[in-house]
């Protein structure tokens, strides 16, 4: 029994909640922090994610630079991983910051090499080449991760010093956790945003007898799993190791967002989401609990979520053709002044807000209008999750007096997958011009910032036509002259010698 008291102290550190089990190490001084970069896969396919990592260990993130622009690549969010390690009753932590990178698409790329300040160290990459393929070998491989096995051998030489531990002394204790892959509606249309998260559930009971299992390496993966090469996706908010408190089927449960991300279909093709898996640490509890002592004994349990599915439908015949933007969307407007004389220009912003793709909402197009000169427009996104807010501003003259109808100059049609039907979203503003009607002015030379001063300053005294003429025959009369003072002193030169 003291032998079994002395495996069980050694298990204390490899059992703390929310850190894989490690192995006991001789005492040392705490390491100084020290960063890496981490370089991503050399293999990936198209709708695969490339990374860029930095860890710091043993220390505290202070300040660091932005992760680099790839070509070849996209920024498609962050990820930040903590892990903890308990040595001798010390406990070390390692943060670990992700970029990840969506290729464009097949093909070797080259990434050249870049570098970045952590905590004011420099670090520095060398020139990779990444291989862009089709499709992975086995992808059902990423989806099924097996435990890392260093942990058990280290578990194993303990074993052969003080003797396994009994497995009749313990029981497993059943859990009530599961992951799940869930989205916020069962179909869409084409190009309405569904939000897709994975989420790992568990009851607050069952806190003491679970924990994540090599996180940082599990996690890419899913990701991977989640791509959809249908769809335009954005990135939701990073995973967060802070449960939310949620209820399921009438019961409390606490759930831990490990991906989430807002899909906008761009064909009518289904949104098709794999099964998915998850190893964790699992812990058998110790059937006649010892006092000050931890009583668990750690495992791996595999959690399987099942596949899902997101129907997609297709927009209605449309009445015009061309690109449509589908969301719910109401009308801004805003004017640079309050009172319009003609010739006076005048800045016009016509903006829409709600939810929906900001990417797929293109200006306006403009239709012809005899009287007024529109300039721009300039665009400038506010984004929001699920939507935001996009602005078109314009620059406009009127030439004539009376009433600028807005309405008739520009126009978007949106579809409201609410109403299923198609809206005209139009300006209100009709602006009342005043004063007299006045031509387009034609612009002048001495009025351009760039040639009206270098006309001021230049020369206006008359030149003859052959002035040219004159230089060119100077130049050859002087042409003749030097070469026959080069021919005279040739001559004199040869009667010398």
């Amino acid at each position: 029994m003291g032998r079994l008291f002395g495996v069980l102290a050694l298990l204390w550190g490899l059992g703390q909640p929310g850190t894989p089990p490690a192995v006991p190490a001789a005492p040392t001084q705490t390491a100084a922090a020290d960063v890496a970069l981490l370089p991503g896969p050399a293999t990936l396919p198209v709708t695969g994610i490339y990374t860029v990592s930095f860890r710091l260990r043993g220390g505290q993130l202070g300040k660091y630079s932005d992760f680099p622009e790839l070509e070849g690549f996209k920024k498609s969010g962050k990820t930040s991983t903590t892990t903890t390690r308990i040595v001798q009753g010390r406990r070390f932590s390692d943060l670990t910051i992700t970029q990840r990178y969506m290729p464009y698409g097949e093909g070797e790329i080259v990434i050249k090499p870049f570098q970045m300040t952590v905590n004011g160290v420099v670090l520095r990459s060398t020139e990779a080449t990444v291989r862009v393929q089709a499709a992975l070998p086995n992808p059902t491989a990423m989806t099924k991760p097996v435990p890392g096995n260093t942990q058990l051998q280290a578990v194993g030489d303990l074993d052969k010093m003080f003797g396994k531990p009994k497995p009749v002394l313990y029981q497993d204790v059943p859990d009530h956790a599961f992951l799940a892959v869930m989205a916020d509606r069962p179909r869409v249309f084409a190009g309405e945003g569904v939000r897709v998260g994975l989420y790992f559930y568990l009851k607050p009971e069952d806190q003491a007898l679970l924990a994540f299992h090599d996180f940082n390496n599990q996690l890419p993966p899913l990701l991977h799993e989640l791509h959809q090469p249908t769809a335009w996706q954005e990135p939701g908010p990073e995973p967060s190791v802070t449960p939310d408190t949620v209820r399921h089927l009438g019961q409390r449960y606490l759930r831990f967002r490990l991906a989430e991300n807002l899909y906008y279909p761009l064909t009518s093709q289904p949104l098709r989401f794999p099964p998915l898996a998850l190893t964790m640490v699992k812990y058998k509890v110790l059937k006649k609990p010892e006092p000050g002592q931890d009583n668990r004994l750690a495992g791996y349990k595999t959690y399987y979520s099942p596949g899902v599915s997101v129907q997609v439908r297709a927009l209605p015949q449309a009445a015009r053709g061309g690109a449509v933007a589908v969301g719910s969307y109401k009308v801004l407007e805003a004017v640079s002044r309050t009172k319009f004389r003609v010739g006076e220009s005048f800045t016009y912003t016509f903006g829409l807000e709600g939810k929906g793709n900001l990417s797929a909402l293109l200006a306006p197009a403009l239709a012809p209008r005899p009287g007024v000169d529109v300039y721009g427009p300039e665009v400038r996104e506010q984004p929001a999750p699920g939507g935001g807010r996009k602005l078109f501003r314009y620059r406009l003259v009127a030439r004539r007096p009376g009433v600028l109808p807005l309405d008739s100059l520009l126009q978007v049609v949106i579809f409201n997958p609410a109403t299923t039907r198609y809206d005209t979203l139009r300006p209100d503003l009709r602006p009342e011009i005043r004063g007299v009607a006045t031509p387009a002015p034609l612009s002048k030379p001495e009025d351009d910032p760039f040639y009206g001063p270098a006309l001021a300053g230049a020369d206006t005294t008359m030149q003859s036509l052959d002035v040219y003429r004159d230089v060119r025959r100077y130049a050859d009369w002087l042409l003749l002259g030097l070469v026959a003072v080069a021919g005279f002193g040739w001559w004199r030169a040869g009667r010398q010698a």
